[in-house]
């Protein structure tokens, strides 16, 4: 007997997106549908090309055909994704879907390490990403990127002039270190400084994005509240170091993002230099830093752990080199930003399950 449409999409209605909790069908997921006698063919689009689900739901799709209908059908499903937004499209940044923000409670923890390594990992998964250097009295991806002597041009666009981002490894990049002296101090009061992030967002031409990383100053300040204030976050990326020290700083951090008149949601936390395992002996790990100090304070705070990033040279010495350590295939550190960029990913779709519009922080204070 030949299978039917409705067969098939009632058999799906047995397999749940593990993140959003709902079938695919109720979702809205399963698109192309086509059945000729009993080959099966269906799109199952996802909300993120990162989405670390995907061969789960791959495999629960083939079997449910299989177990609920006919088990000699031949189950053909193609795996695509359109990114999901909750961010309103408002007219600062109409057409960037998402918008992290990556920070830490103090400097020197390598969050702008992990704000390169998770723009790039995103982009190796299928994403569309810019990245924003907002460390505005340090900025270093023009260095991470290897476009230091790079001069973003600007064009006129319906009439405004609008700057051009520096593309590198895929990733669209602006930061203060195009427009000034990075070998000189800068002194700018916090307005000054307020304003030139402020205006990486609304003198540029971001286009059609994804993903939106934003690299935030360590430590919380005026440039943080004049960015909840002017752009629409989905939420925030805190990274740590295993010290208590750090992660005293991290829960700060947190508590900042927090508060009622910013609530911007904390995606998770990434502890940098996590481990250290011997060139020679990778199976070893040495938790010089102290262990699991980022995950029971995730516990603590009842937010993700999204990644454990090791200690190794070469993440520092390719970051110097302008090649982030995302691209070194196969290794340790490559792995752990891939996860940690997949799980970022699907904390940023089951937040935009949860909250339709997310919306500017009204800060009055």
């Amino acid at each position: 007997m030949d299978i039917t449409k409705e067969q098939v999409l009632e058999a799906l209605k047995n397999v749940e997106d593990p993140d959003l909790k709902k079938d695919l069908v109720t979702l809205g997921m399963i698109k192309d549908l086509e059945v000729e006698g009993k080959n099966v063919s269906f799109t199952v689009v996802l909300t993120t090309p990162a989405c670390p689900m995907k061969e789960l739901i791959h495999k629960a799709c083939v079997n449910s055909i299989l177990h609920f209908i006919d088990e000699e059908a031949t189950v053909n499903v193609k795996m695509t994704s359109d990114v999901t937004s909750s961010n309103g499209n408002g007219p600062l940044l109409p057409k960037v879907k998402n918008i992290i923000g990556v920070a830490s409670g103090k400097g020197g923890v390598g969050k702008s390490t992990v704000a390169s390594n998770l723009a790039l990992a995103l982009v190796k998964l299928g994403a569309s990403v810019g990245l924003v250097d907002a460390d505005i009295y340090g900025p270093s991806q023009t260095i991470m990127f290897d476009v230091m002597d790079a001069k973003p041009i600007s064009k006129e666009i319906n009439g405004v002039n609008k700057m051009i981002p520096i593309e590198s490894f895929g990733v669209k990049l602006l930061s203060i270190g195009f427009f000034v002296d990075t070998s000189q101090a800068l002194v700018w009061r916090g307005p000054m400084a307020s304003k030139a992030v402020v205006q990486m967002f609304q003198e540029a031409d971001w286009g059609e994005l994804d993903y939106m990383i934003i690299d935030l100053p360590p430590g919380t300040g005026d440039i943080h509240l004049s960015l909840v204030g002017a752009v629409p976050l989905n939420g925030v990326v805190i990274v740590s170091t295993p010290q208590f020290v750090a992660l005293a700083d991290a829960k700060k951090g947190v508590g900042m993002f927090q508060l009622p008149s910013i609530n911007v949601p904390v995606l998770g936390i990434v502890e940098n230099m996590a481990y250290f395992s011997p060139p020679d002996e990778p199976e070893k790990r040495y938790y010089i830093f102290g262990k699991d100090g980022a995950k029971k304070l995730a516990e603590e705070l009842e937010v993700p752990l999204l990644g454990e990033i090791p200690l190794v040279q070469s993440i520092c010495e390719s970051g110097d080199l302008g090649r982030p350590a995302v691209l070194q295939e196969n290794t340790p550190q490559a792995i752990a930003y891939m996860e940690m960029a997949r799980k970022v990913a699907q904390q940023v779709s089951i937040q935009n399950a949860k909250v339709p519009l997310v919306k500017v922080a009204e800060i009055k204070w």
